[in-house]
This record gives C-alpha cells, structure tokens and sequence, in this order.
C-alpha cells in the first residue's frame, strides 16, 4: 500500500502511465512469492507449488485452454449473429496485428491474474479451509476488485459481478482438473481475452436491439449478459464433472 499510494501520487491514476504502477506492484509479488514460499510454506520451487510448470503437459493444457476460449467466445457471437441480436462487420485490414495484439494480451492477463488469485491466493486460503471454501472467496474477491472505481462506474458495471464470480469459480475448477496446473487456467482465461479483445478491437460485430441489453450484455460485455453467462455455465460444468487429472498421484483438493 504505501508504495501503491506513492507511485500513484507520483504518477497519477490516468493516463498511459497509471498502469506502471500496477506492472511494477506486480513484479513485486512475484519477486517476494519465493521466499514466502520456501520460508513460510518449505516450498522447494513455489512457483510450481502455486501451478506454474515448464513442462509439455502444461504447454498442452495452456494451448487447449485458448482454443476452448476462443471457441465458446465464436460460438456464442454466432449463435447470436444467427438470432439477428447482432451483425458481423466486415474485417479491418489489421485484424492480423489485432489478434495477435489480443493473443499476448490475453496470455499476459491470464498469467498475471491466475498466478494472484488462482494460484497463490486460493493455495494460501485452502490450507486451512480446504479448496471449496477457498475458491469461493478467491472468486468473490477476484470479482470485487474489479469494481474499485467511482461509485457511478460500480453501479453501471454492477450487472457484471455474477459472470466475474462464476468466471473466478471456471478457472479454480480449471486449475483443479489439471491437478493443480494453472496452464489451463491461463489458457482459458488468455482466449476468453484475446477472442474479446479481437471483436471489440477490430469493430466486428453491432448488436441490433433486438433484445434487451441484460441479454446479449451490457456495454457490449458478454460478461455482463445472460447469453454470456450460460455460456460460461457450460464450460463450468464440464470443468467441475468431468474427470479430475491425477497425473504421478497427485490430487488437488
């Protein structure tokens, strides 16, 4: 916090140079993950610990993980497109540049936020809750602070949180079926990202009116729509039934 409050004071909370702090805060935490981890837990290799592996495995459920991303995200604006809610858009010329812009920011996004709250916070709370609880409120927390913003901002946005917290849940159930790895996690998550990114970026698609705005999502934000959120309930589904990973007898509980 204080050196939070001293970089932005110093370089205020607008503008291209409000997110140095955040990158800097950042590299911090994952700097002082390692020694918190081999003194306070005897972690040998925290990173691994908390879900990260150089490992083909890993790279396998990192590349599934995007394709399943960016698979729902196309079905859903084609069922839509079919339903007339929306219509494509012919593509710009530098769709190329924007989907490989969307990919490293997706990937970027998901490393960073998996590793807080899907890897580190949810292993520091399960250890004395045990995973179920531990999900949970790293899924509430994970969707709240999202909304630290002027108070007209969480009003207007306030719609979202249901489809933040089920998203927080997808990707703890997505780290718990690959026994602890966070490369679906990230996968995930980088596609859901880089898919959004791609459309909203790239100007692809308007939405017709044809529906009310709660159904396709408001703001454009399939996050804070009803389509986007069963969309979403699928892939949980699948997450959380499905057959656990139990790779060498490791199990993630």
């Amino acid at each position: 916090m204080p050196i939070a409050l001293f970089l932005y004071a110093w370089l205020g909370t607008d503008g291209s140079l409000s997110v140095i702090p955040l990158v800097l805060l950042y590299v911090l935490f994952v700097v002082w993950l390692v020694p918190w981890g081999r003194r306070v837990h005897g972690q040998t290799q925290p990173l691994r610990a908390h879900g990260l592996e150089a490992t083909a495995q890993f790279g396998r459920e990192l590349a599934m993980g995007i394709v399943v991303g960016l698979v729902s995200l196309k079905l859903l604006f084609t069922l839509e497109g079919w339903l007339g809610w929306l219509t494509w858009q012919p593509a710009p010329p530098t769709l190329v540049r924007i989907a490989l812009e969307g990919l490293l920011v997706g990937l970027a996004v998901g490393l960073a936020e998996e590793l807080l709250f899907r890897g580190w916070l949810i292993d520091e709370l399960r250890y004395n809750w045990g995973f179920t609880p531990a999900l949970w409120a790293s899924g509430t927390i994970y969707a709240a602070v999202h909304f630290i913003k002027p108070w007209e901002a969480i009003v207007e946005s306030l719609p979202s949180f249901p489809g933040l917290l089920l998203l927080g849940l997808t990707l703890g159930w997505a780290r718990q079926h690959t026994a602890g790895r966070l490369g679906l996690a990230i996968g995930l998550h980088g596609g859901l990202v880089a898919g959004y990114y791609l459309v909203d970026v790239g100007d692809l698609v308007i939405y017709t009116e044809q529906v009310p705005e709660w159904v396709t999502g408001l703001n454009q934000n399939p996050l804070a729509g009803a389509m986007g959120v069963l969309f979403l309930s699928f892939i949980a589904m699948g997450l959380r039934y499905l057959p656990k990973s139990h790779d060498s007898g490791v199990s993630y509980q």
